[in-house]
């Protein structure tokens, strides 16, 4: 009700319709055009993360309008103070929603591919450094390995796109 949910509200809903290619060129111009870093891992987990937030922000907030007034007022009732009716009884209450909404939001994230095109630097090996290096990813490998007319770098290239689908 106070003027931090507004706002908090406000960016959730501008956060909402943006578009992945949109959050991509964002964090671009933020991480590797302003403070001069490397296109990193990191970095296509910051534009991902910018994508699922709305997700998760709306699905709990309305999970937690879900829960009864009447529970919280029985705890009240019983002189339980206002944070321990929040541990105790609306987050268990609302737990299963708020990971559905947690769900939701990474089912989103792992269907883009523009943050990973942009922000992720191809490699065929694996990465064991988010903050260093290149990053092995099923749309940066098809978009590398689509021109090549070799037998096996079509299978490659077919194979990773049903897997991403």
């Amino acid at each position: 009700r106070g003027r931090l949910a507004k706002t908090v509200s406000f960016m959730v809903d501008i956060l909402t319709g943006i578009p992945s290619i949109v959050a991509a060129l964002f964090i671009y111009a933020l991480w590797v055009t302003t403070f001069n870093f490397q296109r990193v891992g990191i970095a296509v987990c910051l534009a991902l993360t910018m994508l699922m937030i709305p997700t998760v922000v709306r699905s709990t907030e309305e999970m937690l309008k879900l829960v009864p007034n009447e529970l919280r007022e029985a705890s009240y009732a019983l002189g339980v103070p206002k944070w321990k009716t929040i541990m105790k009884i609306v987050i268990p209450t609302s737990f299963s929603g708020i990971v559905t909404g947690i769900l939701l939001g990474l089912a989103r994230v792992m269907g883009e591919t523009a943050p990973l095109i942009i922000l992720g630097p191809y490699t065929a090996v694996i990465a064991t450094n988010l903050f260093d290096g290149l990053m092995p990813t099923l749309p940066t490998m098809i978009y590398q390995n689509y021109g090549e007319t070799l037998e096996p770098s079509v299978d490659r290239v077919w194979g990773a796109a049903l897997t991403l689908i």
